[in-house]
């Protein structure tokens, strides 16, 4: 299945969650922030929030330093 992720086409399996595909881009999913086709998820939600074709996903992750 196609979604967009930060404006890039993203080829994912039919059924994923939110945490699926934030398994498959990063590590390290703390401080992973996602706006599903302009609304924010709460990340208590992004076990529950399945995926739809031609979802468009903004997805930041914060990093600290100083």
């Amino acid at each position: 299945m196609k979604v967009f992720v930060n404006g890039d086409e993203f080829e994912i399996e039919d059924g994923a969650t939110l945490s699926d595909l934030v398994a498959k881009l990063t590590d390290d999913p703390r401080g992973v922030a996602i706006e599903r086709n302009r609304e924010i998820v709460p990340k208590s939600l992004h076990n529950q929030t399945v995926l739809q074709p031609d979802d468009r996903l903004e997805i930041v992750q914060f990093v600290g330093g100083g």
